[in-house]
């Protein structure tokens, strides 16, 4: 599986590259602050909504601190996706973030 640490991720994002991000965090998570750009779907409901994905498209999987994106990660590289897991989660990430 691939990985990205949260600099690596933020100086991709500051250079203005367009990337495709997941937070798989839970509601309650997410309402504290997500990183712009990231699509809210909750680990639980991917099973049912991972269909709402482009296959052509790298994604990566961010939570609160890797364990849940990982799995996320892991589940959707066997459907076939492109997908890299942002390690040390939301509690690494030191760039902005919007409520």
């Amino acid at each position: 599986m691939k990985e990205i640490s949260t600099k690596e991720l933020e100086l991709r994002l500051a250079a203005g590259e367009q990337v495709a991000m997941i937070d798989v965090r839970e509601p309650e998570e997410v309402a504290a602050g997500m990183i712009s750009g990231a699509v809210h779907i909750p680990l639980m409901e991917l099973p049912e909504r991972f269909g709402e994905l482009d296959r052509d498209t790298e994604y990566v999987l961010i939570c609160r601190s890797g364990g849940r994106s990982t799995m996320a990660a892991e589940f959707l590289e066997g459907q076939g996706y492109d997908v890299v897991n942002m390690t040390g989660g939301m509690l690494d990430w030191q760039g902005e973030t919007i409520a």
